[in-house]
């Protein structure tokens, strides 16, 4: 038998998040994982690094988690200069790209929300947007530039976090999940104090029905090019089409990576969890890329494949005490945001299992509520 204070089931980006916090509470931690740690969802993410802003439809809690997070993210990249090389980190700011006039009021009225928070933002007319990214389609009417925004290659920084908590990594698949222990499909048995839930999709067999919800995403790589991009680019109607629970929805967000290349996204398909390259979706998310970036087909793709967000049913990650079994936490359900948010999620989860006061509010993450929903 194995034994840790803290066991976490999962290492894509919040199980090893979860690991770093714990250990540097001082307590021991193990990590199950059946496949590469980060080679999951947290593989298939594009490693966008930006705070939710709460105007509009917006989410206030999505605002909270993600600038809370990205407080800790600042802090860890300036604890040492080989954090932001390991994460192959670049401060790359997002354009959010306004297609006509009402799409340019809605960034106007962001700019001003950012601004009254105390973040950083500026609106470019057509003519400064034109300056600040050459390439784009030259109908836009302009954009609300975020400069601190930044992007990172999320499998690194889940090494370089397992590391930093000293994990002990056990190979393998668990097969039941009991308080305070877990039995593994080769019959190994790990105990400890508390066990973690952070396996994203695979969690939901733990769950209350309904809690996960698969969302299946396409993307693509260029070959490198002299001519490339200085920002991420998203279109506005991105976080929209993103919490649409009803249809599938293609969007516009490409990201410049470190060698020329330009990483391409997004796409969601409700419910699907199979792995395979949807052709017509990836024709469709292409198609759209190429709305905004004209020189787009002209380029050829390096790579293209796919991945699934584990997305909670009501669109909040679940953060906190299983619902069902004693000394079980769970931090999973995070979908696009998993990456930006992870390090808040693990302060978060280890704020409310250690008794400690919580620096945000957990009530709208708690998993009973999916619970509760099921006995009404």
């Amino acid at each position: 038998m194995l034994q840790a204070d803290v066991l976490i089931i999962g290492a894509g980006i919040v199980g090893a998040a979860c690991a770093r916090e714990f250990a540097q509470r001082g307590l021991s931690v193990a990590v199950v994982e059946q496949a590469a740690p980060g080679g999951g969802a947290t593989a298939a993410s594009m490693g966008h690094l930006l705070v939710v802003d709460a105007e509009g439809a917006s989410d206030e809690h999505e605002y909270r988690l993600s600038r809370r997070s990205m407080q800790k993210w600042a802090e860890w990249l300036a604890a040492s200069r080989d954090h932001g090389h390991t994460a192959e980190f670049q401060r790359c700011g997002t354009l959010w790209l306004a297609a006509d006039d009402e799409e340019w009021q809605i960034a106007r009225r962001k700019a001003e929300w950012l601004q009254s928070e105390g973040l950083a933002a500026e609106l470019l007319d057509a003519a400064a947007l034109r300056q600040a990214e050459p390439l784009l389609h030259h109908r836009l009417v302009g954009a609300l530039r975020v400069p601190a925004d930044g992007r990172v290659y999320p499998p690194k920084v889940v090494q370089q976090w397992l590391d930093e908590a000293r994990a002990l990594l056990i190979r393998g698949e668990v097969q039941a999940l009991h308080p305070g222990r877990v039995r593994l499909r080769d019959g190994r048995v790990v105990s400890a104090a508390m066990v973690v839930l952070c396996g994203g999709l695979a969690s939901q067999r733990f769950l209350p029905e309904g809690c996960l919800v698969p969302k299946k995403g396409q993307l693509a790589i260029t070959q490198a090019r002299e001519q490339t991009l200085r920002h991420q680019l998203v279109e506005l109607g991105y976080l929209k089409k993103a919490h649409r629970v009803d249809e599938d929805t293609v969007s516009f967000n490409v990201q410049p990576r470190p060698a020329g290349q330009w990483l391409i996204g997004s796409s969601r398909q409700i419910g699907r969890e199979d792995r395979e390259i949807d052709l017509p979706m990836l024709r469709r998310m292409l198609a759209c890329a190429a709305d905004y970036l004209p020189t787009l087909p002209q380029q050829s793709l390096l790579r293209c494949w796919s991945g699934i967000r584990p997305a909670s049913g009501d669109g909040q990650p679940l953060i906190g005490a299983h619902p069902r079994l004693r000394s079980t936490w769970v931090a999973c359900g995070h979908e696009g945001l998993g990456i930006t948010t992870s390090l808040a999620t693990a302060e978060l989860l280890a704020d409310l299992s250690l008794a400690q006061p919580a620096a945000l509010d957990a009530r709208p993450y708690d998993p009973a509520r999916f619970l509760a929903a099921q006995d009404r």
